[in-house]
């Protein structure tokens, strides 16, 4: 049991810990500790034995957050509390209620909605691109929470300046194919869960006092984001009590396309007149700098609930001023931001220290090229799961496989990484990038968190694969040592020392998109998530045109505007000229030259293939056949070597347009686009042999 859970609190997050009986609000803002006010509330409750760990439920929206929670809590000496999903703990209590449901076999739960929703818009003769189909399936998902079915779904829509992907009469026809293509089919989506036993708890009086019998005391985290499916569970898990503990920050609502609303948190008071009432305004992550950029963000907010806004208070020593730099292009902005990432690591600062965020997906392709061209190496959020991938899936085999075998005598990481090494892998990490990097990278995650376990764990490497398999169950991955390409939406709740937010314009940050006010201000609150990631250094940036030759059309976004507003280190950028950092300038000075013309025909290239070629398609051209073979077979030999896919060496269009131009030295090379600085130091050289050898 805990004794110290009142311990290394402030004064704010020691009263939401000792806030244990009746409903609690507490408002949090950004890096203010609200994980560890809630965790030591939880700890403080069962160690004063006014709670009961085992009737204890707290809820929160990712496996990662409620991993970190369940981590938090076992660190405090609490075991048996439920720390589930909101999904995870309905689906638990619908499989174990479901026999007495009269359902027969327990449905298959469907993982994607994609292939179902397009059967069923196929049958309504709607179109099943995929990118429709996305649409759809966030559509009837939107309607399923907010419990609206065909006509009143697109009244509610409008009224909601939402916009459906088809009419109301078309999305009504949809709703019904799509629920009857998973009827027949015995499927039920991740709606369907909190939907059915939501209607079990409200029809079936016994299963209602059973789970409340269960549970009776509820912890919901990130409440600003709950929709109205997920409030009316909530509700009916409470029935008549009123033991709950809500949790969010309004400042920071970024998901109401998907149904949420921080209504809930913002009447929080409205409905339980009698509520305690916390607000964490101590920011312990950021600095005051960033702290007050921030602030500034969000304070010009027009339709955040005044009563529930925060204005944070900086807890940390003075650091450096937020940067705003302005670049030509996407291409030179991706370039810059790589080189001073690559900078930041060459001072000491650990790779997984560093962060890029980003607005849409799109912009990540740009980027992880950047990054590739400088040797640098990535970690993409929202790719595979770390425990489902082979490598690691070997290697905790293979060490729950040693742990049979008895315990080492040794430092935990040095038995870890001899295990390791038995499935091929090295201390020093390979020279390439690609999969082979990737693999080391994941085992080299897993034997970095054995260095950092082992004084909790006493070098027990037993007890290192218990705590494996229970951060697999719920996927509580460790940090892999690369810079961390992440939309702003995917970087809630994390953190780092160093952030860059690239693509800071008008039509990016807000997005072209947003066109109500309401639209607007959830694009303000992004800006404000995304300010907040940052622990120590914050640089921001944009472009005025997103390719290289492109018109230069953007302007900053109005969010920086308002808040540099005076700065005189960002006047230079806010008002269209350069601050760039890094040595490299040619880039940006050829795009100031125009758009590239053919070398043929002198017309204005179009395609990112003409540019790369210098022609056009249609204009012929002088080919070294023999040339571009033996580019070829070296290609396919070097990425032999150095176990990459062929293009990560050069891409088709950029041997064919070496093959074309026969550039005579590293200077005409480095002219062709895709030949960056580290391919013409790499392979500038071996190139140009075999020019010389077919010229």
């Amino acid at each position: 049991m805990p004794l110290n859970a009142l311990d290394g609190l402030d004064d704010e997050q020691r009263a939401v810990a000792e806030a244990l009986h009746g409903p609690v609000v507490v408002l949090a803002g950004a890096g203010t500790g609200k994980t560890r006010a809630i965790t030591h509330r939880i700890a403080h409750g069962v160690a004063t034995e006014q709670h009961d760990a085992r009737r204890t439920l707290a809820v929160t929206f990712t496996t990662r957050a409620a991993g970190e929670m369940r981590s938090r809590l076992r660190g405090l000496g609490v075991e048996g509390v439920q720390v589930r999903t909101f999904h995870s703990a309905a689906l638990r209590q619908l499989r174990y209620f479901w026999p007495r449901l009269g359902g027969g076999e327990f449905p298959e739960l469907l993982p994607s909605k994609a292939k179902i929703v397009a059967e069923a818009a196929s049958r309504c003769k709607i179109p099943t691109d995929s990118a429709t189909v996305r649409d759809l399936a966030a559509d009837l998902e939107w309607a399923k929470v907010n419990f609206l079915v065909g006509p009143a779904a697109a009244e509610r829509a409008t009224a909601l300046s939402r916009t459906l992907s088809v009419d109301a009469m078309a999305f009504g026809q949809l709703q019904s194919a799509y629920e009857d293509a998973k009827a027949r089919r015995g499927l039920i989506d991740f709606e369907d869960v909190l939907l059915v036993t939501a209607g079990a708890l409200a029809d079936r009086p016994d299963i209602a006092d059973e789970i409340r019998a269960a549970y009776r005391w509820f912890t919901v985290d990130e409440y600003q984001d709950v929709n109205p499916l997920q409030q009316r569970l909530l509700e009916l898990w409470l029935g008549e009590r009123d033991d709950v503990c809500v949790v969010g920050d309004a400042n920071q609502t970024i998901y109401t396309f998907t149904g949420a609303t921080p209504e809930y948190l913002t009447a929080f008071r409205g409905r339980h007149a009698d509520a305690t009432e916390v607000r964490l305004v101590r920011c312990y992550r950021c600095t005051p700098q960033i702290v007050t950029l921030a602030n500034a963000v969000i304070s010009r907010a027009r339709s955040v609930h005044p009563e529930a806004s925060l204005v944070l208070r900086s807890q940390r020593p003075a650091g450096p001023e937020p940067t705003l730099d302005v670049h030509d292009d996407d291409v030179e902005e991706a370039a810059q931001v790589a080189r001073r990432a690559r900078e930041i690591i060459a001072e000491g600062v650990p790779a997984r220290d560093v962060a890029v965020l980003f607005r849409i997906n799109s912009q990540s392709a740009v980027l992880e090229e950047a990054f590739a061209e400088a040797g640098v190496s990535v970690v993409l959020r929202g790719t595979e799961r770390f425990f489902d991938r082979p490598e690691v899936r070997e290697g905790v085999t293979r060490l729950r496989g040693a742990a049979r075998g008895g315990d080492a005598t040794g430092p935990l990481g040095d038995e870890v990484r001899a295990v390791l090494g038995s499935a091929g892998w090295t201390a020093e990490p390979p020279r390439t990038a690609g999969a082979v990097r990737e693999r080391w990278e994941s085992l080299a995650a897993l034997a970095t968190l054995a260095d950092e376990l082992a004084p909790a764990l006493g070098d027990s490497l037993p007890a290192f694969v218990a705590e494996l398999d229970a951060r697999a169950e719920l996927q509580h991955a460790p940090v892999a040592d690369g810079v961390t390409l992440a939309s702003i939406h995917s970087a809630k709740g994390l953190e780092w020392p160093v952030v860059f937010v690239v693509g800071c314009s008008d039509g990016l940050l807000p997005l072209q998109y947003a066109e109500t006010p309401e639209q607007v201000e959830e694009e303000r609150r992004l800006a404000y998530v995304a300010a907040t990631r940052a622990a120590d250094r914050l640089h921001l940036s944009w472009a005025r045109a997103r390719q290289p030759g492109g018109r230069a059309v953007r302007s900053p976004s109005p969010f920086l505007t308002e808040a540099f507003a005076g700065t005189p280190a960002a006047r230079e950028a806010l008002a269209g000229g350069v601050v760039r950092r890094g040595s490299g300038t040619a880039r940006g000075e050829r795009a100031r030259k125009g758009p590239a013309r053919c070398r043929v025909c002198r017309k204005g290239l179009v395609t990112a293939q003409e540019r790369t070629l210098g022609r056009c398609q249609s204009c012929p051209t002088d080919l070294n056949e023999e040339l571009l073979d033996a580019l070829r077979a070296w290609r396919l030999e070097t990425s032999r070597e150095k176990a990459v896919p062929a293009y990560v060496i050069f891409t088709d269009v950029t041997l064919l347009a070496v093959a074309e131009q026969m550039p005579a030295d590293l200077g005409a090379l480095a002219e062709i686009p895709g030949i960056g600085p580290m391919k013409l130091e790499t392979y500038g050289e071996m190139v140009l042999a075999l020019v010389h050898e077919h010229t």
